[in-house]
């Protein structure tokens, strides 16, 4: 696994023993098969299911065991089996915020490499937008619990 955290941006890497098809499939369709839904939730219990909409305008959010549902963003776009680029509308602290020009983006790309691997890469970028607090978000994202372990997570669900 791969790193880089800039100041305006925090990319990860990883290679999966998949084909990007598949790679993509995990990541997106069965996102909430891999997600820590314990640890990793903005509702106020642990989320039962966390779920992206894998179509432009489509949502991405966590649903509790009572069916309560917290968004966390949206899909901007979706280019299947090589992209998916999402609206993160979760502010520093973690809340949602409706506002789309609080966003940031996170994008994942899926690159074959040889005949059965894929590289994915995501971009979490945009922390601008924050102001004051764009700094803490991004390092919080960065750190212990962030995208590099939430990688490590998706990684382990395909077989790396």
């Amino acid at each position: 696994m791969t790193g880089q955290a800039t100041s305006d941006r925090v990319r990860q890497s990883v290679t999966v023993p998949l084909k990007p098809e598949r790679a993509f499939e995990l990541f997106v369709d069965e996102f909430g098969a891999w997600w820590p839904k314990q640890s990793h939730h903005v509702g106020e219990r642990a989320a039962q299911t966390a779920i992206i909409e894998p179509r432009e305008g489509g949502r991405w959010y966590e649903r509790d065991d009572g069916g309560t549902e917290c968004e966390w963003g949206k899909v901007l776009a979706v280019d299947r089996p090589a992209r998916i680029l999402l609206a993160w509308h979760l502010s520093p602290g973690f809340a949602f915020d409706p506002d789309p020009a609080r966003a940031t983006e996170v994008e994942v790309t899926f690159v074959a490499q040889g005949p059965d691997s894929t590289v994915v890469t995501l971009e979490h970028r945009g922390f601008e937008v924050h102001g004051d607090e764009a700094a803490s978000m991004r390092d919080s994202v960065a750190s212990e619990g962030g995208w590099a372990d939430l990688l490590r997570l998706y990684a382990e669900s395909a077989g790396s």
